[in-house]
């Protein structure tokens, strides 16, 4: 009976505070759950997502390009990804002292969790991030092209911008907030998307042919994949199973459930009806724009991010679609990149304590206010912009000379399932 009372009484007390550089079983239990989660969106959620929006002579390509991205990404992030973006380096890299991941050993930790468990979670952004930016480029590039021009991107682009903003670079010192990647992910991919569908060229027939999507039902059923697994990718930021996490979930899960209500009702008034293709892409919407902001932002701020991005993806989606006439297949640019680019901006004035129900929880370090904090944020959307844009216009260059980007006209009206995989998705 004692027993029973002293483990009774030990569950009422507060819970511990654990040092810096002490494992923290709640927190390890919990970036465990998150690191499932993150992968949990590539494979199956965007690959279905993805893979319902193309028609149905590419379902399988799509399927292909975000399973093997998820193999081989792991692999490179193993070898020097990690390395690149969290070794030590200096403003602008980390460096080469811990390829294959040599100084990571079962008893290392980052924080509170092990290290494995960092570098493993943090894999999962690497492997999401090139996987967004083949909506760009569906049904049209090579599959050997796609391989090779994702492993380049990982290693010069992602992983100098991973280092900036997370690993202790330059953009960290200015006091740039992104939470859990506004700029890392959605940005660069959503800029490196907006340069492949310009470098690689329409699909052949688009505008003129319309090309729908070819099973909605997929689609639905990989952005609900999405929503759940986004959980893990912003909670799962805090680093830690604490109030930071919960905020941010909460903050995620508000923002997604606005934007896809701004999306659709803008849908409903413009077209007469809203369609189950704009309230998933609005809830994409949403939960892209809050990334940045998720852990720095009250519930309050979080709808005003998800209506605004609803509000400012739907409209960007049309212009780039219908005036520009630019063949971002699945939207890459419009939903995430603006997306990304919108949210970024947004915490450098959410962020502040002086907001009333929409105060958010301090500005990044050395900023002590709105504009300051703004400075910084514009700072680093605008270098990561030109930097992602430059350099990946460059490695398609070299990727096009090299093996070439694009199927030929034949392959490209078989279909790539049967052109590059010699495979059908449905047999009817």
């Amino acid at each position: 009976m004692f027993k029973y009372r002293l483990l009774a009484l030990l569950a009422l007390m507060p819970s511990v505070a654990f040092a810096e550089g002490t494992l923290n079983g709640a927190d390890t239990a919990w970036i465990l759950t998150a690191t499932a989660l993150v992968l949990f969106m590539t494979i199956p959620g965007l690959s279905l997502f993805y893979a319902g929006l193309t028609r149905s002579k590419n379902v399988l390509s799509i399927l292909m390009q975000c399973f093997s991205l998820t193999s081989l990404m792991s692999i490179l992030w193993f070898v020097v990804g990690y390395s690149l973006a969290f070794g030590e380096g200096n403003q602008w890299i980390g460096d080469f002292s811990n390829l294959f991941m040599a100084n990571v050993t079962k008893d290392s930790l980052s924080g509170t969790i092990p290290e494995s468990l960092f570098a493993g979670f943090q894999m999962t952004f690497a492997i999401i991030t090139p996987a967004l930016i083949i909506g760009a480029f569906a049904e049209r590039m090579k599959f050997s092209a796609m391989l090779i021009f994702s492993s380049l991107w990982l290693i010069v682009v992602y992983a100098p911008v991973c280092h900036w903003v997370w690993g202790g670079g330059w953009l960290s010192d200015l006091g740039v907030l992104d939470f859990a990647g506004g700029i890392v992910v959605h940005i660069t991919a959503g800029v490196a998307a907006l340069v492949s569908a310009l470098v690689i060229g329409n699909r052949k027939g688009w505008p003129q042919t319309a090309m729908a999507p070819h099973n909605m039902t997929m689609t639905v059923t990989g952005a609900g994949m999405l929503w759940v697994g986004w959980f893990g990718f912003n909670a799962g930021s805090a680093l830690a199973a604490d109030q930071n996490a919960a905020m941010a979930l909460i903050a995620t899960h508000l923002s997604a459930a606005a934007g896809s209500l701004m999306w659709a009702g803008l849908e409903w008034k413009k077209f007469g009806k809203p369609s189950v293709l704009g309230i998933v892409t609005g809830m994409v919407a949403g939960l892209g724009t809050i990334t940045p902001a998720s852990g720095f932002v009250s519930p309050a701020a979080a709808i005003i991010i998800g209506l605004s991005a609803g509000f400012i993806c739907f409209y960007a989606t049309m212009f780039f679609k219908q005036k520009l006439k630019i063949d971002d297949s699945l939207d890459v640019f419009p939903v995430h990149g603006v997306g990304g680019i919108l949210g970024s901006f947004l915490v450098g004035i959410f962020c502040s304590s002086g907001l009333g129900p929409f105060s958010g929880y301090g500005f990044g370090k050395g900023n002590t206010n709105i504009g300051e904090q703004l400075g910084a944020q514009l700072t680093g959307i605008i270098s990561v912009i030109l930097f992602t844009a430059i350099a990946t216009w460059i490695i398609l260059k070299l990727v096009d000379l090299l093996v070439g980007l694009r199927v030929s006209d034949e392959n490209e009206s078989i279909g790539l399932d049967l052109a590059l995989h010699e495979e059908r998705g449905y047999d009817l």
